[in-house]
């Protein structure tokens, strides 16, 4: 029977952990990320592949560095035949992927060479695409450059969020995988080189990025807020305060107001104008120290104060 090593970390990597364990293959070791401290209270937690695996009943490594010899000797010691990895979030030493009779492949959430990197969901949604898909690669020291093995395409709705999008991803890359590997086990695959040329990235987002460019278009401010929704969650700032803002909707051709402008307050909402005279309603945020709540809840509450006129994304200081 084949030996797999699978390689995973968040909640992305579950359905593709299941998947080869339900198709039967010997999964002979899973390697994961550290437990980690989550929360205000900094509890150790661990990820979600570790969990998967111990309720599998199997054996469960955590290397901080995949590349320190000690980690990778206990690795290589087991003699996969195979390597599956997804979300990981190492790279692989070359030693590694050489290794398996069969290679390293990976399952990553785009159409490569579009969107190499860790946040390829985030920014298909950012940036305005109308589908993304999966795409199964043989592994190479280059960050997400290996020969691509299968492809398939998931359209992506005007109402997709991270999180939505997140799920379709994670259901089709377990799905194609099951497809793959049977294929790849009887060398029916015939590997296709990626064209650097037409590479994008998707680097991990980082805190700057998650604030609101209100003098952007309104249809980039809409795409950035559901391109973080629901993690790491975009935010401006209301009177100086930060407001994290999980929802909005598309407003289109309103009067002109400064970016950032409150320009009506509506039941359910306010709309605020971006950089080309159309605007997005805000209808689900957060005040700095509150919950997460509608719009509508906070203009009958801690907002019932905002005005028109006001503007977000004033005095902010880091």
């Amino acid at each position: 029977m084949t030996k797999i090593i699978f390689m995973g970390t968040p909640d992305f990597s579950v359905p593709v952990l299941r998947q080869l364990i339900t198709d039967g293959y010997d999964v002979i070791a899973v390697v994961t990320q550290p437990d980690r401290p989550v929360g205000r209270k900094k509890v150790m937690t661990p990820p979600p592949v570790k969990v998967e695996a111990v309720k599998q009943g199997i054996p469960v490594f955590q290397p901080e560095k995949i590349r320190q010899k000690e980690e990778l000797d206990k690795i290589l010691a087991l003699n996969p035949d195979l390597v599956v990895t997804a979300a990981f979030g190492q790279i692989l030493p070359k030693e590694l992927l050489e290794a398996p009779r069969l290679g390293c492949i990976n399952v990553h959430a785009s159409l490569l060479p579009e969107l190499r990197g860790g946040a390829p969901i985030h920014y298909a949604i950012i940036n305005g695409k109308d589908k993304t898909g999966i795409t199964i690669m043989y592994m190479a020291e280059k960050l997400d450059a290996g020969d691509i093995l299968t492809q398939v395409e998931i359209p992506i709705t005007e109402t997709d969020n991270v999180g939505t999008l997140h799920e379709k991803l994670s259901t089709a890359g377990a799905r194609l995988l099951s497809e793959t590997v049977p294929k790849l086990l009887n060398g029916e695959i015939t590997p296709v080189k990626q064209n650097d040329e037409e590479a994008t990235f998707a680097w991990n987002i980082k805190r700057e990025q998650e604030k609101i460019d209100w003098t952007k278009p309104g249809i980039d401010i809409y795409n950035h807020i559901r391109g973080m929704n629901p993690w790491p969650v975009a935010y401006s700032t209301l009177e100086g305060s930060v407001v994290k803002i999980w929802n909005s909707s598309k407003v289109g051709q309103t009067e002109t107001g400064k970016p950032g402008e409150i320009l009506s307050i509506e039941e359910d909402g306010f709309i605020v104008a971006s950089g080309d005279q159309t605007a997005i309603k805000i209808t689900e945020l957060q005040p700095a120290g509150k919950k997460r709540m509608d719009a509508g809840q906070f203009l009958r509450g801690a907002g019932a104060h905002i005005q028109t006129g006001m503007k977000l994304g004033e005095r902010y200081e880091g």
